[in-house]
């Protein structure tokens, strides 16, 4: 038995997904830069499916650039607002202190290059408010770019209200809504968003695909040169296999967005209060404004890491946060951002469901996660020491 509840960090393939990418494969296997037949029949799929993607987020065809994944997408957003910053003497980007490393790493990169960086800080609940990011503007801020939802604690941040602050005052907003997309119902005019990252692999979709939305006006620099796909802005002969399939399993996941909300929210909800129940441990981010299919605990005493590796001894697969970062001794950047110590966020689990688990797996993993977590605890010499009050108890 294994049950899988890692979404997170990947999602199993839809059907759908497979089924639309198989004729691409094998048949229908031309350059879609190439004039004869073959290059044009992928062309001719490639242009369906970028007008597909842009219906499911509320944005124009020539609005959308397809990528490697998120990563790639959010480095080509920041990189390319900091250079048209830079040209009007902008050289100022706000953000916050829990975003994905990939636009953590990228601010760092521009820092190095002379610009400055505010990292608005987030409240108890991992939520970001609207007037620490007004505050944080200046008149040579060039961009501000804040996450869609987190994708550790899974907390919803306002980016309708941010973006309409930046609209107002004329600065480009981006977010990074891989964790969001497909899972939210997001909308880039609505939501006053000018660029938005997303990937395939976080709805079903197949890795190694994602997109770049850019509102028209937003002038994007390249990363890679040497081809004029992509108009001109990402060269490389296009993955028309997986772009098909990002644009099925898309619209299969926007197409039943609210049932899936519905059914995970539930088992969300299930899950999250069987955990509490364990002595000495704490859900991080809001319980309300957070992802349908997003559990986060803290539980004092134990590591993560332990945790992690007796779960899948149980046929459980989870995380301890971002699989980024899954090497790194470090605790989650997150988790210190919203106020927890490290002995604390160096014992977290991430518990990221799909709309295949079933409430018999949520009973389940709920006990077998107090079982784990008590004998771990009754190996620990720090554990001892807690209840023999050599120390306090921090998670009361």
């Amino acid at each position: 038995m294994q049950i899988y509840l890692d979404n997170a960090a990947t999602t199993k393939m839809s059907k759908t997904a497979i089924a639309a990418m198989l004729p691409y494969l094998d048949v229908v296997y031309g350059n879609p830069s190439s004039l004869h037949s073959a290059g044009q029949a992928a062309a001719e799929a490639l242009a369906d499916a970028r007008a597909r993607i842009a219906a499911c987020i509320g944005a124009a065809p020539n609005e959308i650039y397809f990528t490697s994944g998120g990563s790639e997408a959010d480095n080509q957003a920041i990189l390319s607002a900091a250079k048209n910053g830079a040209r009007k003497g902008k050289k100022h980007v706000v953000s916050t202190s829990i975003e994905h490393h990939a636009v953590l790493h990228t601010l760092k990169k521009l820092q190095k290059e002379g610009f400055e960086v505010t990292l608005v800080p987030v409240g108890e609940n991992g939520i970001v408010n609207v007037n620490d990011v007004k505050n944080a503007l200046r008149e040579d801020t060039c961009l501000v770019t804040v996450m869609y939802a987190n994708n550790e604690i899974g907390t919803i941040q306002p980016v309708r209200e941010i973006g309409a602050l930046c609209r107002e005052k004329g600065i480009p907003f981006h977010t990074d809504a891989v964790q969001a997309v497909g899972h939210l119902p997001v909308h880039v005019q609505a939501d006053n968003i000018d660029a938005l990252s997303l990937s395939a692999h976080k709805f079903h979709g197949p890795k190694g695909v994602g997109v770049l939305y850019a509102r028209k006006g937003f002038l994007l620099s390249n990363l890679i040169e040497g081809g004029a796909q992509e108009r001109g802005k990402r060269a490389g002969t296009e993955n028309i296999p997986a772009i098909v399939g990002c644009a099925a399993a898309l619209e299969e996941a926007c197409s039943h967005m609210a049932e899936n909300a519905k059914k995970l929210s539930a088992l969300r909800d299930k899950l999250i209060d069987g955990l509490a129940q364990i002595p000495h441990s704490v859900l991080n981010g809001d319980r309300e404004h957070r992802l349908p299919g997003n559990v986060n605990f803290c539980f004092e005493g134990i590591e993560g890491e332990s945790l992690l590796l007796l779960l899948d001894d149980k046929g459980i697969c989870a995380s301890s946060g971002s699989a980024c970062t899954s090497g790194s001794l470090d605790p989650s950047h997150v988790l210190l951002a919203i106020g927890r110590v490290h002995d604390i966020a160096h014992g977290s689990l991430r518990l990221s469901l799909s709309e295949e688990n079933t409430e018999a797996e949520i009973e389940y993993t709920i006990q077998a996660v107090k079982e784990v977590v008590e004998y771990l605890r009754g190996i620990s010499p720090v554990w001892r020491d807690l209840l023999n009050g050599k120390r306090e108890f921090i998670i009361k």
